[in-house]
């Protein structure tokens, strides 16, 4: 028995797909595909159901997960023992949303690597609630997203930040020079809005259906840079997290808009699972993440 199957093994049960673990670990499905035989064929058990395209573990596949967890959890701990405890030399997964992907991370992660260069770093985007259930199956480390306060007693929670959810338009837009306006008259214009499964997105079209409101977006997609750079084209009005657009309103091409009696609030938060170890590469992302909050 190898340890890379173990991690195979793992990362198949975590991400319930041999083609997503093979995608993972910078393997071929073919590879996965043998690696979890030659496990099965040594335990003389099956670990996975393999009904059509839905991958599921056995009842001996979660007695074995569990076991595969420590094994690799302990042979973390013993590298780090015997290592030089001043330079992580690991890897760290990271699991974000796509917003916050593209306008934070971008800094945080140069500066990580500039102190820390022999981490290799990984990152996977999803919605919130996709990554906290990676981050329960310990298919990423630490989980950076925007949403709601979210409490579990198995997180422990290392950031808490309020975030203003904004209307934003091109400085070029005509409703710019409107003053304030009223709900109605922001949600009759065109929009580009992010999916559905994006939180803020989801606590705009709850609140306007309490409202009994709506919005019809010409638009939506999962990626912030393409919605920004459509604004800056001046092509509709998007709602979007404040600190996606900050750099834009301090240089002049978008513009936040003042909307009368409305204000959103969400909140960005920073998780990892209590039971996880937490590793050199944790600790010193969860220390830059820290120290980036008191700089801004």
């Amino acid at each position: 028995m190898e340890l890379r199957e173990i991690s195979t093994f793992l990362q198949v049960a975590q991400l319930k797909s041999f083609s997503k673990a093979a995608h993972q670990l910078g393997y071929s499905q073919a590879a996965v595909t043998v690696q979890i035989h030659n496990l099965e064929r040594e335990l003389q058990v099956h670990l996975f159901d393999r009904i059509g395209k839905q991958i599921t573990l056995t009842h001996q596949g979660m007695v074995f997960y569990t076991y595969a967890c420590g094994i690799l959890r302990d042979l973390a701990r013993a590298k780090d023992a015997v290592a030089d405890a001043s330079v992580p030399t690991g890897r760290l997964c990271l699991g974000t949303i796509e917003s916050i992907c593209a306008s934070l991370l971008p800094s945080l992660i140069r500066e990580y690597h500039r102190l820390y260069p022999k981490v290799s770093v990984s990152i996977l985007t999803d919605s919130p609630e996709a990554l906290l259930e990676m981050m329960n199956q310990n298919a990423v480390d630490i989980v950076y997203f925007l949403d709601k306060r979210i409490y579990d007693p198995k997180w422990v929670k290392v950031l808490e930040q309020p975030e203003e959810i904004v209307f934003v338009a091109s400085q070029e837009n005509p409703i710019i020079g409107c003053g304030e306006l009223s709900l109605e008259q922001v949600i009759a214009q065109p929009f580009i809005l992010t999916e559905r499964d994006a939180s803020y997105r989801l606590m705009l079209d709850q609140y306007l259906t309490a409202q009994q409101k709506q919005i019809l977006p010409f638009l939506e997609t999962g990626n912030t840079e393409f919605i920004l750079q459509m604004l800056r084209s001046n092509l509709g009005i998007s709602f979007l997290p404040e600190f996606t657009v900050r750099q834009d309103v301090q240089q002049g091409t978008l513009s936040v808009l003042k909307v009368k009696d409305f204000s959103m609030r969400s909140w960005r938060q920073v998780v990892y699972h209590k039971d996880k170890w937490v590793s050199r590469e944790m600790e010193a992302f969860l220390n830059l993440v820290g120290l980036q909050e008191t700089k801004a």
